[in-house]
This record gives structure tokens, C-alpha cells and sequence, in this order.
């Protein structure tokens, strides 16, 4: 088994795109059953979410805040998982709530 980092992203919030409680309810809900079903089958690793804006540092040592305007995607949170291989890991992937919202997942081998 290898370990993957997923990445979730989805598009920049506009206005518009806010969810009522009980939509976020059904989200949040999607995801506590797709993580769920990860541990079940021993394939979780560890997750998280995106605690807030963060930091950029550069090559010249500037240091700058995080998010920035033209940026169309923001990260969501990540998750690492075991599976055989690319393709079992992209295929868990598929499960993952974020797609449902317009969301895209990134898969990443690791090395342990």
C-alpha cells in the first residue's frame, strides 16, 4: 500500500453560491459519511481542512498574505489515504462531496 494526499478545491465563492443551514447540513453530512466510509475500509490516513488564510514566502524572502484575486480556485482541505495504487486513490477520489458542489479533488503520491 502507498499513502495519497488528496487536495480539495473548489471555485472562488461568489455571492451567490451561499448555502442555506440545510444545505450545509446535507454537505457536511455527504462528507462525514464519505471520510467515514474511508476509516471503514482502512483506507484513511489522516485529514483536515483549511484553518484560514495563510502566507506566502518567497524566493527573495518576501513574505506576503495568502489569498489573492485573480486566484479562481481556493483550497478546501486535504486528506492522505492508503490504497494500491493512482488509480484506486483517484477512484476513491470519486466519492469525495467537493465534486458535487463544483469542486475538483487533486490526487498526490507521497512518499512515506
Amino acid at each position: 500500500m502507498q499513502e495519497f494526499l488528496l487536495i480539495f478545491r473548489s471555485a472562488v465563492a461568489q455571492p451567490t453560491q451561499q448555502f442555506s443551514p440545510e444545505q450545509y447540513q446535507t454537505i457536511a453530512q455527504q462528507w462525514q459519511d464519505w471520510v467515514g466510509s474511508l476509516a471503514a475500509q482502512n483506507k484513511l490516513v489522516s485529514t483536515g481542512k483549511r484553518l484560514g488564510e495563510g502566507k506566502v514566502v518567497r524566493a527573495d524572502h518576501s513574505i506576503t498574505e495568502g489569498s489573492y484575486a485573480e486566484v479562481k480556485e481556493v483550497l478546501n482541505g486535504y486528506l492522505f489515504l492508503s490504497a494500491a495504487d493512482t488509480n484506486e486513490a483517484a477512484e476513491l477520489a470519486k466519492g469525495c462531496p467537493v465534486l458535487s458542489v463544483g469542486g475538483n479533488v487533486e490526487v498526490r503520491p507521497v512518499i512515506a
